[in-house]
């Protein structure tokens, strides 16, 4: 396997656990928490791989989407 075929594993990897932890810690369906978390800002840091914010752990990044995209949760 080639390093972007490994990155884009990783990243899938991390997307599905960000999603699954949003939803354990708020209480949501997965359903919630995958809109939560693909309509968010941070879901288009880690694509891009903007800052290698790919690169924290899921618990952290989820503390930061908490705290930098409330508005999100809301209506939750």
């Amino acid at each position: 396997m080639n390093d972007d075929i490994l990155e884009k594993i990783y990243q899938e990897n991390l997307e599905e656990r960000i999603i699954a932890y949003i939803a354990e810690t708020k209480k949501l369906s997965y359903e919630e928490a995958m809109n939560i978390y693909y309509h968010s800002k941070l879901a288009t840091k880690i694509y891009n791989g903007n800052y290698g914010v790919q690169y924290l752990d899921y618990k952290v990044l989820v503390d930061i989407l908490l705290k930098t995209e409330p508005e999100l949760f809301r209506n939750a």
